[in-house]
């Protein structure tokens, strides 16, 4: 079958662990936009955290951000649809995150907001650093996340890490038992926490949807439980060789890891 949608995470996936995008993904990339393929970036991440990959593969659709919390139209810099935390989740969440001393980073607005650096937020700005002024993601750190988070227009979702495991376990069963938030592993130490019903399947069905197209056009790359919602319901949901065993096993297909050309032997072999 040859698909009319190309999905992609990007961390793990169509990033390799450097966070650069291979030659031989681009140049795939780029027959099938010219083939008339749509190639739709789905993520975790913050919109303004995706400039240089989104530029790199010159598209020209819109993202899927935050684990599906928003459509995010580049071309018009505007949410187009979103289903947001509000201020009083908001509230309780970071009133739990301090009981534990859990930190992370509160995703808002145009930007991203930290009171404390964890080592996950200092190799994150070490990233932003590394990168031309015009496409480094907006990091602010602030007193107070609450005070901060009561200024906000839109609060997108927290990303926590922890060094301790069990607690960070203890603290999303809590998210998720007591606010009913949506609470998804993107790394073996990172949850992020978003307002329930999102994922990045229910928002990308949205936009097929919208665009005419079924769940089955759509081929789909992913490394992480925070795919799973796309990779169990597209038309072949493809699984990283780095990706966790669990996401492995419930994936249509099991390819070669992020370092290798396996994502564009994929689409030469399925789309081109």
């Amino acid at each position: 079958m040859s698909y009319r949608v190309i999905a992609l995470d990007l961390d793990g996936t169509l990033l390799t662990p450097q966070k650069t995008i291979l030659p031989a993904s681009l140049d795939a990339l780029a027959k099938a936009r010219q083939a008339g393929v749509k190639v739709l970036i789905v993520t975790g991440r913050h919109h303004v955290a995706i400039h240089p990959f989104y530029q790199a593969m010159a598209l020209d659709t819109p993202a899927i951000c935050c684990n599906g919390t928003y459509l995010y139209d580049y071309p018009a810099k505007k949410v187009i649809s979103s289903t947001p935390l509000e201020l009083g989740q908001t509230r309780e969440t970071i009133a739990i995150l301090e009981q534990y001393g859990i930190h992370g980073l509160l995703y808002v607005d145009d930007a991203m907001l930290y009171q404390t650096a964890t080592g996950h937020v200092e190799r994150t700005l070490t990233w932003a650093a590394s990168l031309p002024v015009a496409q480094r993601p907006v990091f602010r750190q602030v007193d107070s996340l609450a005070a901060a988070a009561e200024q906000a227009d839109a609060i997108w979702k927290f990303a926590l890490s922890h060094d301790n495991l069990d607690e960070l376990h203890a603290v999303t069963d809590r998210l998720q038992q007591t606010l009913g938030l949506a609470c998804e592993w993107s790394w073996h130490d990172q949850v992020d926490v978003a307002q329930r019903g999102n994922s990045k399947g229910k928002r990308l069905q949205e936009w097929v949807t919208s665009q005419g197209y079924r769940m089955d056009d759509v081929i789909a790359f992913g490394d992480n439980f925070n795919d799973l919602s796309m990779l169990e319901h597209v038309g072949l949901g493809v699984a990283m060789g780095n990706a966790v065993e669990a996401v492995k096993a419930r994936a249509d297909r099991v390819i070669g890891d992020n370092q290798s050309n396996a994502i564009a032997d994929t689409l030469y072999q399925e789309v081109l």
